[in-house]
């Protein structure tokens, strides 16, 4: 255990293998994800995709073990029985700092299929990073705002089928889809900016999930609702690093999604976006009141 070592020292050593096991594994996985384009035989490509996510989960394996070396580990865990790897599921979370993603990885890991991202196109040139969500299929969308749509009317309907066209490959394999509904980190700031109804969460936005939904048809058929709770305050990502802010509360929900919004058109039905908007909602008010109610708890065993 490297815990008792000082806190800048924890960091260096979980930032260098992280870094080093970034670039070190994006070798093979480049290669594999390439050699799919130079042999166009269809069992070579299955292969070579199961390879591709081997190695991504091996990375977060990897990640799982600085993470074990740097810190206490005191999280407290619900949820993670009855969890398939055969399975398809739509998975969100509460988001306040970049640590969310290493926890969730962390703790989904070979539990059940690999996280897929939906990222914004430009993420693509991210160094490294971006190559490596490329080789992962990872769907980089490209989503027109209401003023774009408003003056080119034509558009409309596009970012669906961009969508759509993204899932196809997720509708023969087993995945999880990976969708932030807060669409950003929480800050107060940003709370207040937003005059939020939610006590410790922003407001959610919908059109994610309706599009992902909308897409999938019937393969999503579960929702896992993941709820963070950093007892000790959020950390940065410096500080997830240096190993802080390590008492953690983690509630993984596991929910039926209903028939009523599979396979449905987000842009252009105007009631299932309402119905999206209004589930969505109730997700979150629940969450706010479960948050709520763990920092109520936490604060009482203090005390104690």
């Amino acid at each position: 255990m490297l815990s008792s070592l000082p806190t800048f020292l924890r960091g260096f050593i979980s930032a260098s293998v992280l870094g080093i096991n970034t670039l070190i594994l994006c070798i093979p996985l480049l290669a594999f994800s390439l050699s799919r384009f130079l042999i166009p035989i269809k069992p070579w490509h299955k292969l070579c995709t199961r390879i591709c996510i081997a190695i991504a989960e091996c990375w977060i394996s990897i990640n799982s073990g600085w993470m074990k070396l740097t810190r206490t580990m005191q999280w407290q865990v619900e949820g993670l029985e009855n969890l398939q790897k055969d399975e398809w599921y739509l998975v969100t979370c509460n988001h306040q700092s970049w640590a969310d993603i290493f926890i969730v990885q962390h703790l989904l890991n070979r539990r059940i299929p690999m996280l897929k991202f939906f990222l914004k196109q430009e993420l693509i040139w991210v160094p490294v990073i971006g190559l490596c969500w490329w080789a992962l299929d990872f769907p980089f969308m490209k989503r027109y705002s209401r003023a774009y749509l408003e003056k080119y009317p034509e558009k409309r309907g596009e970012d669906l089928k961009a969508t759509q066209k993204a899932c196809e490959k997720f509708r023969d394999v087993p995945v999880s889809v990976f969708n932030f509904m807060e669409g950003t980190r929480f800050t107060d700031n940003k709370h207040r900016q937003q005059k939020s109804p939610f006590q410790h969460l922003l407001k959610p936005r919908a059109g994610g999930a309706g599009f992902v939904l909308g897409a999938m048809g019937q393969q999503l058929r579960t929702l896992i609702n993941i709820t963070i709770v950093y007892q000790d305050g959020t950390p940065s990502f410096w500080g997830f690093l240096c190993g802080r802010g390590d008492k953690i509360s983690v509630k993984i929900e596991k929910q039926t999604i209903s028939d009523a919004y599979l396979g449905r058109d987000y842009s252009n039905d105007e009631i299932f976006r309402e119905q999206c908007q209004k589930w969505v909602n109730e997700l979150w008010t629940q969450k706010d009141q479960l948050i709520l109610s763990i920092k109520e708890d936490h604060s009482r065993e203090e005390a104690a």
